[in-house]
């Protein structure tokens, strides 16, 4: 199975993408994982919210393949314990999903376009974080999910 993580725009901090980049170094030996950092929206600042989320939308359909499990992390999404998460991505493996796409939407979220796909939903709070920050959060957990996994001992209960 391989894991992709699509987000729109770049980080930005420096010290977040050493972060990132530190976990990702450490995940192929579980599995095959991507993070994809999409271009902000040209002329976004003449756009309407909707017109915005849109192109978005466009932007995040290209990227994706038949065949592809769409996650989209969402604040109305489905919220796990670290556990649990790790439960849902081996029942993927099982499942003989290939390709799992997790997708960071823009600063106003994800557009009916995307909603239209019947997309899983992950939260991963209650609270809301920077877009920034979500891509760190997300690649610990996918770390920490695989240790789970793996019986490393990277996860106390």
């Amino acid at each position: 199975m391989k894991i992709t993580l699509l987000s729109i725009g770049k980080t930005n901090s420096k010290e977040l993408v050493i972060l990132m980049e530190d976990l990702e170094k450490r995940l192929p030996t579980f599995i095959k994982f991507e993070r994809k950092e999409l271009p902000d929206v040209k002329n976004s600042k003449n756009l309407s919210e909707n017109e915005l989320k849109n192109a978005e939308a466009e932007c995040i359909i290209h990227h994706l393949a038949s065949g592809d499990t769409l996650i989209i992390l969402d604040e109305k999404g489905k919220e796990y314990t670290s556990t649990e998460f790790s439960c849902f991505l081996e029942k993927q493996m099982n499942n003989s999903v290939k390709h799992l796409v997790f997708c960071i939407g823009g600063a106003y979220g994800f557009s009916d376009k995307i909603y239209s796909l019947n997309p899983l939903k992950l939260a991963l709070s209650k609270m809301t974080f920077t877009h920034q920050m979500v891509r760190l959060f997300f690649i610990e957990q996918l770390y920490r999910a695989f240790s789970i996994l793996q019986g490393k001992p990277y996860h106390n209960e």
